[in-house]
């Protein structure tokens, strides 16, 4: 893992951690900090883990960092001076507009390219060494299930992590939207049999429990 990726992923948890203690906060439960630091650090652990996975067995590497962005429209002119830091701005702004009660957990984005050692796979799954839009949308789709996965195991676990479990498909949900460079966007290029697969699959878990990740 680069340095520049390492420093991007400490924000993503200091941000997650402030978005998920947000109304805990504004309610003086102070405690809950210490809680919501260490779920924070469990999902972006999993969800970027998930996406290194699935990238080292297609011989990619894939690279995080914070969500921003830089057009506001679809017209070229339409463009930020500065790209906007998203991760920062909107997660902050609909935690205050809501009183924290809509978590919206939208922080990372990823870029995945192929290694070198791909070039020398001539045969069989890898009779091509560029990385394809569908090989990427299965590294998003990665950290997607990963994250599904900690939600259906932290919900039958008798530790009572019921929150850790819909904390991690409301992560899900709000990584899947088709917006900008999130995930969802990444998988639905790549393929839209998988997008619309996954997409229900994470509406039906975040559905469930709405109650845990929502408020």
């Amino acid at each position: 893992m680069e340095r520049n990726e390492f420093v991007h992923l400490i924000g993503a948890v200091i941000i997650l951690t402030a978005v998920i203690s947000f109304s805990a906060f504004l309610a003086g439960q102070y405690s809950f900090l210490s809680t919501a630091l260490l779920f924070s650090i469990v999902l972006i652990a999993v969800h970027v883990g998930g996406k290194k996975l699935m990238a080292n067995m297609l011989d990619c590497d894939v690279e995080h960092r914070l969500w921003t962005l830089s057009q506001y429209g679809y017209k070229p002119q339409q463009h930020f001076k500065k790209p906007m830091p998203a991760s920062v701005v909107i997660p902050f702004g609909i935690s205050i507009i809501t009183g924290g009660i809509v978590k919206c957990m939208a922080i990372l984005t990823y870029e995945a390219k192929a290694k070198t050692i791909r070039a020398a796979k001539r045969f069989g799954f890898y009779s091509f060494t560029e990385l394809t839009d569908w090989h990427n949308a299965v590294i998003g789709a990665g950290g997607i299930i990963a994250l599904l996965t900690l939600s259906a195991v932290s919900y039958f676990l008798p530790a009572q992590l019921e929150q850790l479990a819909g904390l991690a498909a409301g992560y899900a949900f709000w990584n899947m939207l088709p917006i900008s460079d999130l995930d969802g966007t990444q998988i639905f290029f790549g393929s839209r049999i998988l997008y619309a697969t996954l997409g229900v699959i994470t509406l039906i878990f975040s559905v469930y429990s709405l109650h845990f990740w929502l408020i």
